[in-house]
């Protein structure tokens, strides 16, 4: 049977981790054949067609490896992604021979000399790293002019809902092409990061599943920084349970990221036993009606989109509260601190390959040729170079010490704690800044799309390590509603 006579009888578009284990398992579908229907599948929708624009580069070695893997089929013990093709994004180092660049034209030669931790686990775990995905420059670092989803290397990366009727940005970002790649079924389960709203805003943006983790549960060894301080990698994937599935594998005590430390006692490496149809049933979540309010023309539809996921909930056991977030003013001065100081010690590991190495390089050699290299301008990055290089500089300090109180203690904490929560509830990324200045996980899902097709996701938010919890709320609510509709091409 040829792979796309497959295609016909399998439905592989929506085909989750569980079901491709299955074909393989039954010797329905060979590991190749997997891997040469996702890179045909994007050549046809991405490449061309709609001109998705979210996938780099494909792996080289993929069909090799994936020859090697039908080899070993049925031997020996084979991890929970066995087979299983996953994209990452372009801020995450691989041995597989393409170039780490977070979209950036001054990296474009650099190929890493070692796995990052990450790419690491997935392979232990018998994934094909099928390829990289196009993202924000500089993790939506770089401009304060430019869409989400544009960058040097890759150019814009289109919403697969609307790729002619949703302007440049509606994709969300930075983790853009990793969003727009799995709503596209390019892969089974893409990794991104998240500094703020990286991977919450693309989830939402292209109706997929993304967890956005405690920082500290997965090690960022080997990824590009934008801001250690709330940087940490996430699944992005079609359904909580695949999502769940990737999480598990992707956590662990790294020696070289100390914050991993953290984790160790409260991460797991099995987060399925919190799929819980029931998991609403008596929770007690809290929502701040205020925080639509930043969606100027479109709030009215969304209170009323939200109004409708709470009476959803009301339905499945939950107990919603009307609750006020403390408000506060946290300093995004943090971030151009952290770029400086941490993409100048990233830069120091990178190859001879690699011309810039520091940000004030970066900077001049964009100026060189600014039509290609900075479309959108850099201020970003100039800001950033104007920091003091030191992380003990005292306003830096200062200011981060506020943020981790105001967003930790005296607001999420807080609020938690005097009424009782087990999450909050956000629609989309509206609350994403306090759970990403306090390094708390959140989790959205698909909530609906809006009257001009824009889709819409419902993000629970809770304390640190509260990912078993969170698991649980998001999948009863996505298996009792399937609000998740695939785009169509």
């Amino acid at each position: 049977m040829s792979t796309s006579t497959k295609r016909e009888k399998y439905k592989m578009e929506e085909w989750s981790i569980k079901q491709i284990q299955e074909a393989l398992q039954n010797g329905e579908l060979t590991v190749v054949e997997l891997v040469e229907w996702y890179i045909e599948r994007i050549k046809q929708f991405d490449s061309s067609g709609p001109a998705i624009n979210s996938v780099l580069n494909i792996n080289p070695d993929a069909l090799n490896i994936a020859a090697d893997m039908d080899k070993a089929m049925g031997s020996g013990e084979q991890g929970p992604l066995f087979g299983v093709p996953i994209l990452l994004k372009d801020n995450i180092e691989t041995m597989d021979p393409m170039p780490t660049t977070a979209g950036a034209i001054a990296l474009k030669d650099n190929y890493a000399k070692k796995d990052s931790w990450v790419a690491k686990k997935l392979r232990e775990a018998g994934a094909i790293i099928l390829g990289k995905t196009n993202m924000s420059e500089w993790a939506y670092f770089m401009s304060t002019k430019a869409p989400s989803g544009y960058s040097g290397v890759g150019g814009q990366v289109k919403n697969p809902y609307g790729p002619e009727n949703f302007e440049a940005g509606f994709v969300g970002g930075s983790s853009s092409g990793s969003g727009a790649s799995i709503a596209s079924n390019f892969a089974v389960v893409s990794i991104g990061t998240e500094t703020c709203g990286s991977i919450l805003n693309p989830s939402s943006l292209n109706s997929i599943v993304g967890i956005k983790p405690t920082v500290g549960l997965i090690s960022r060894g080997g990824i590009i920084p934008l801001a250690l301080s709330q940087d940490t990698a996430g699944p992005m994937a079609r359904t909580v349970r695949d999502a769940a599935i990737t999480l598990g594998v992707l956590t662990g005590v790294n020696p070289a990221d100390p914050i991993t430390a953290t984790s160790e006692g409260k991460a797991l490496q099995d987060y399925t036993k919190h799929l819980k149809m029931d998991g609403l049933k008596g929770a007690t979540i809290g929502v701040d009606p205020r925080f639509l309010d930043r969606h100027d023309e479109e709030t009215t539809e969304l209170k009323e989109m939200l109004n409708i996921a709470m009476d959803e909930l009301r339905n499945l056991g939950a107990v919603i509260k009307e609750v006020e977030v403390p408000e506060h003013d946290l300093r995004s001065d943090v971030l151009s601190y952290e770029f400086k100081h941490q993409v100048n010690q990233y830069l120091k590991t990178t190859s001879d390959s690699v011309s810039v190495k520091t940000l004030k390089d970066i900077i001049a050699f964009n100026e060189e040729d600014p039509d290609n290299r900075m479309k959108y301008g850099q201020d970003l990055l100039i800001e950033s170079e104007g920091r003091s290089e030191s992380l003990e500089n005292p306003v830096y300090l200062k200011q981060r010490s506020d943020d981790v109180k105001l967003s930790g203690e005296l607001g999420i904490d807080k609020v938690m704690e005097e009424n009782g929560l087990d999450a909050l509830l956000f629609l989309s990324d509206s609350g994403d800044e306090l759970p990403a200045k306090a390094g708390y996980p959140s989790i959205t899902v698909p909530a609906g799309y809006t009257k001009t097709g824009l889709p819409v996701g419902l993000t629970f938010s809770g304390l640190a390590y509260s990912e078993p919890k969170l698991i649980e709320l998001a999948y009863s609510y996505e298996q009792q509603t399937k609000r998740r509709v695939p785009p169509k091409f």
